[in-house]
């Protein structure tokens, strides 16, 4: 093949699609359709030139242009900043705030669960009998229940207890998928803990620093339990009744949902570990320490309500960030 033949008869095509590559961004729709065309006619034009003239010159140019061609057609990567600021201000938010009343009312019911256990436990004392020994009973409300929180360093106590919370919350999510019964197990046991806890501690006098010491981590730490709980429940819940939906479809909606609030409790975990692992055990003002605590929980349901409304109302279902390609295909 001439290469100086094949360049005159192709270069002006070559330069009208370098032109168009460099104002792509102000393109109209007629010279959309024609940078697509010169593009596809470009691509070719590489392969003959690479398979009949392997001129090193003239493939690096074609290749170049190619390779600019296909970023112009197929538009550039969104930056990684960008993704996790969508999905920090709209996807995760509106899945939370979708989900409410699921999420309330593991609130609710935990809560009365734990709060029934704990008034029971704290005014029989054959049921404490039962719980424990005496000696062990008052080493727990004297000491252990206190030094839990220091007899570590407060980074890797923050780290432990982060891992920890992490893995009852995916625990609670992935269960899910088996009809939601194992995440009600893991509600339960959560809930049956707090209130063996605190029925014991009241029981000897000992209410205000339970409180003074669950609060601070606890508030932000039950809210994402509750949440993780309330999406397990909602997949298990889409196996029985998908709605409107297919159940393929549903299944795959509500497994997205729960994969972003897996992601999104991360971080949320992440800062009631480290309230407990720096705060809970190391700041003797109990007043401050509860506030430090209020505070966070204020300011994550602030978050989901305000972010997490507007993201609904909207149109978001907080799943389009994993949200697949698809394409049409014949019925």
């Amino acid at each position: 093949m001439d290469v100086d033949a094949y360049v005159a008869a192709h270069n002006a095509e070559w330069q009208r699609l370098e032109q168009l590559i460099n104002k792509s961004r102000g393109l109209t729709g007629a010279e959309v359709d024609e940078l697509v065309e010169l593009y596809q006619r470009t691509a070719t034009h590489l392969s003959v030139v690479r398979s009949s003239a392997p001129d090193p010159m003239l493939v690096g140019r074609l290749s170049s242009l190619v390779a600019r061609g296909r970023a112009a057609v197929s538009g550039a990567q969104a930056p990684l900043w960008r993704d996790v600021g969508r999905f920090a201000a709209r996807s995760f938010p509106a899945v939370a705030y979708r989900l409410k009343w699921w999420w309330l009312g593991n609130a609710l019911l935990g809560n009365l669960l734990a709060l029934a256990l704990g008034i029971w436990v704290a005014r029989s004392p054959d049921v404490q009998a039962a719980i424990a020994t005496p000696h062990e009973i008052r080493e727990l409300v004297e000491h252990d229940f206190a030094n839990y929180y220091v007899e570590h360093s407060a980074a890797s106590f923050a780290f432990q207890v982060w891992i920890n919370n992490a893995w009852v919350s995916a625990t609670a999510l992935i269960s899910g998928i088996l009809l939601g019964v194992p995440t009600v197990y893991v509600l339960a046991v959560n809930q049956l803990n707090l209130g063996l806890t605190g029925g014991l501690m009241f029981a000897h006098g000992k209410g205000d620093i339970f409180f003074g010491l669950i609060l601070p981590h606890g508030l932000l730490e039950l809210t994402a339990v509750y949440l993780a709980c309330a999406a397990g429940l909602k997949l298990g819940w889409t196996i029985i009744d998908p709605g409107p939906r297919r159940r393929g479809q549903a299944l795959a909606e509500e497994g997205r949902s729960c994969v972003a609030i897996a992601i999104g409790l991360v971080g949320v975990l992440l800062v009631s570990g480290l309230i407990e692992g720096f705060v809970t055990g190391w700041v003797h003002i109990t007043w401050l320490r509860i506030g430090i605590g209020v505070v966070a929980e204020a300011a994550f349901l602030a978050y989901v309500i305000v972010l997490g409304r507007r993201a609904v109302r909207q149109g978001d279902q907080g799943d389009a960030d994993l949200r697949p390609d698809t394409a049409p295909v014949s019925a």
